[in-house]
């Protein structure tokens, strides 16, 4: 095993039985392209993605005993992505140990999320395989590390409008929210709208975008403030 694969095999917390999984893991299919006799990482990372969903499936089902299998799909989503995992891969320092072709490399492929959440996958995989389901979920779990706070990190680019209709949905039902626009400003060209997002006939939150769009999104995050205030009892 090189110096850098077996640093990130100590950051991993993990020592690899066959190194060559992880070096397969790293190896990616325009590597694989140049040289014939290199194993690429897709079979890997088809692997790791199965292993990645049972275990976040498992640890939210226990963090979140309350919750609708929407929620609990949707936050499994948010930790999943490939914009999430790149940045798993990049803190784990995988970014620097990449294999790829020249082309790839000249086009900037080890900053590409999907190279990267490839990566993350396949090494999931790698574990996976060369150990078994325990120790898969010890070493992801402790990259992962608390889920709230790497939940919250995620919300600003998830869907705010989603994420009030499923706060909103058990309590009031499918049709409790409204989304006006109040305001429009501008020229064609340069248009701003203001949108306000109602609980049946009760404001919740506004804001302003470029579109409605936009407009509507921000009146969500808007909201999404207000509904937790109220639920903490600060409002």
């Amino acid at each position: 095993m090189s110096v850098a694969l077996a640093a990130l095999s100590a950051r991993l917390g993990y020592t690899f039985r066959d190194p060559a999984l992880l070096a397969q893991a790293l190896t990616h299919t325009s590597f694989a392209a140049e040289h014939p006799d290199a194993l690429n990482n897709q079979r890997l990372e088809f692997l790791g993605d199965a292993v990645l969903q049972i275990l976040l499936a498992e640890a939210l089902f226990h963090l979140f005993p309350e919750e609708r299998e929407g929620v609990l799909s949707r936050r499994r989503s948010q930790l999943v992505n490939q914009t999430f995992l790149a940045r798993l891969t990049k803190e784990i320092g995988a970014d620097t140990c990449l294999v790829l072709g020249k082309s790839e490399e000249k086009t900037g492929g080890r900053d590409r999320q999907s190279v990267l959440g490839d990566a993350f996958e396949a090494i999931v995989g790698a574990v996976y395989l060369d150990s078994d389901l325990a120790t898969a979920r010890r070493v992801v779990m402790a990259i992962y590390g608390d889920l709230q706070p790497r939940l919250a990190s995620t919300e600003d680019g998830e869907n705010p409008k989603g994420r009030l209709q499923e706060l909103v949905q058990p309590v009031h039902g499918n049709n409790a929210l409204r989304y006006d626009v109040v305001r429009t400003e501008g020229q064609d060209h340069a248009r701003a709208y203001e949108v306000a997002v109602y609980l049946h006939e009760k404001p919740l939150g506004t804001g302003r975008g470029t579109s409605k769009k936009l407009a509507e999104e921000a009146a969500a995050r808007a909201a999404l403030g207000t509904w937790a205030a109220e639920k903490r009892g600060d409002g």
